[in-house]
């Protein structure tokens, strides 16, 4: 039982009340302990004087494996995408140590399995697509709540997702059966007669009779289209409560006529000031970087709206009863004025949010960049002045646009520790991770302090995983494999009764192939304690 001790760090740990104080750190079998009550020689000492000591870094958003990334490696390879052997890496690098991904189709998580199993140095997790699933609005339609909680027990427990995903809530169905866009929230989706608000709802209310450690994981209905703020805001004002995190939030955030894209502007201040009012709701960015980019999203009438305003080929993909995908190269822009604007618009969610607990830093990626944007969005949030220096050479309308110039704020160290760390480990309900205190994973990450906060955090002296050095300074140095967070809700194996005969008379699949066995998985699997446990 080797000891570690890290010696006299500067600690930045928002969990527990600790900013840039200086501490020690010790570490046994991969976890952070008490210091000893008398006194004892470490077995290793790390003299991290004058260095910046974070908790490892948690994405609650990305996309990172399944289908639909690997069909957009081979028909774009000109957007890079890492393999999984090097996306965990890159993550590593920049002292990051866990990652949600936030979108796997059911019958597509055994390649997720297999694309997560070979990524390296990360713990991870993903979410399965519910809200355009035929099954699951049948039964809100025909108010089966019982079956319904019952069946996503199931459908969780069975491709060993971490929590549930709602993608454009009935309109991508409806968009498949009509080719049109759904209205708002309390339009009818097409064959099926209920509304998003009800899909949303009843889900939301699913996700918090399980217990699950993450709430509904909600991706609002008319993404990326001038004037869907109002859409984002009576999402929230639909939820009167509820937990719920809103994926993506910059891109939901927008005012103007969707007839007229260049009619966009930012409405995210008034999005903010409710969402300041409604404390059981959580949000990730989903901030957009200027350059390459890869539209990668479960929102078909979103991909085809993207193809046709940018004029690029569009790639789509369907997963039976359930979801779809769809791929497009994108490039953000400058002198664009939308692109402009989301930009800034993200930026306006992260200095305009009272509470940094409640917003957690994302790009989407590979939707608003790639993940390896962040150290400059840190850089961004915690120097005005580089700031200001982008924001004068945007679309000159952006200025009237967007409040983002009228904005001064700076990010500290601890709110950067806070929306990269803390924050997200609670929205994922992960108790052993975005913290230092005792009992935590080992996962930290070392910084030499500099005035370049890119360069700061794009080169972490020393990264360790599970107490394991993975960087060392500033070089890699071994491999851990990390671990798959899942849930195992209960629920009444009789109640699948319905499921499976409705399978059986609409579907092409036997139900049982949904589920992954044990000897398929590889790897580290650790199940997520549960706030209610009890059969659905």
């Amino acid at each position: 039982m080797s000891l570690l001790l890290l010696k006299s760090g500067t600690v930045h740990d928002p969990a527990n009340g600790i900013d840039g104080a200086v501490r020690d750190l010790w570490v046994q079998e991969g976890k952070i302990v008490a210091p000893p009550e008398v006194p004892t020689d470490p077995d290793q000492v790390l003299d991290l004087s004058g260095l910046v000591v974070m908790p490892g870094g948690i994405d609650v958003h990305s996309h990172i494996a399944g289908l639909g990334l690997n069909h957009a490696r081979l028909l774009y390879p000109s957007a890079n995408l890492p393999l999984p052997s090097v996306t965990g890496r890159l993550y590593a690098g920049m002292g990051y140590t866990t990652v949600l991904d936030a979108a796997i189709a059911p019958l597509a998580a055994r390649h997720a399995h297999f694309d997560l199993a070979a990524t390296p140095l990360i713990d991870k997790a993903f979410l399965i697509l519910v809200a355009n699933h035929h099954y699951v609005l049948s039964l809100i339609r025909e108010k089966r709540k019982e079956e319904l909680k019952g069946f996503l027990a199931w459908l969780l427990q069975a491709t060993r997702g971490f929590g549930i995903k709602l993608v454009n809530p009935g309109g991508t169905e409806h968009w498949q059966q009509s080719r049109a866009d759904i209205g708002e929230i309390d339009a009818s989706v097409a064959g099926f007669g209920i509304t998003p608000r009800q899909i949303i709802v009843e889900l939301a209310a699913a996700a918090e009779h399980l217990g699950l450690p993450h709430p509904a994981h909600i991706h609002c209905n008319h993404l990326g289209v001038p004037g869907n703020w109002e859409t984002t805001a009576a999402t929230m004002k639909a939820l009167s409560g509820r937990r719920a995190h809103f994926a993506h939030i910059q891109f939901h955030s927008y005012g103007g006529s969707p007839a007229d894209p260049a009619s966009i502007e930012s409405r995210a201040p008034d999005l903010i000031e409710l969402f300041n009012r409604q404390p059981a709701l959580t949000a990730d960015v989903g901030h957009v970087q200027f350059g390459p980019a890869l539209g990668l999203t479960a929102d078909t009438p979103l991909a085809h709206y993207l193809s046709r305003l940018t004029g690029r080929r569009l790639s789509t993909s369907s997963f039976e009863l359930e979801a779809g995908c769809g791929c497009l190269p994108l490039t953000y822009k400058k002198n664009k004025l939308i692109h402009s604007l989301q930009w800034a618009i993200g930026l306006e969610w992260l200095l305009l949010v009272k509470d940094p607990w409640r917003i957690a830093l994302s790009t989407d990626h590979p939707n608003g960049a790639s993940f390896a944007a962040y150290p400059d969005i840190i850089h961004l949030l915690m120097d005005r002045d580089y700031r200001k220096s982008v924001w004068k050479d945007l679309h000159p309308l952006t200025r009237e646009r967007s409040v983002l110039g009228q904005l001064d704020r700076q990010y500290t160290l601890q709110e950067i520790a806070t929306i990269t760390r803390a924050a997200p480990a609670r929205m994922l309900g992960l108790a052993n991770k975005g913290h230092l205190g005792p009992g935590a994973d080992a996962d930290i990450a070392v910084y030499a302090p500099s005035s370049d906060r890119r360069k700061m955090f794009a080169l972490p002296r020393h990264v360790f995983k599970s107490g394991q050095m993975i960087i060392e300074r500033e070089e890699p140095r071994g491999d851990v494999w990390g671990t798959l967070f899942h849930v195992t809700p209960l629920f009444d194996s009789h109640a699948l009764a319905p499921w499976r005969e409705w399978q059986r008379s609409f579907g092409t699949i036997a139900p049982d192939r949904y589920a992954m066995a044990d000897e398929e998985l590889r790897g580290n699997r650790t199940p997520v304690a549960l706030a209610a446990n009890h059969p659905s």
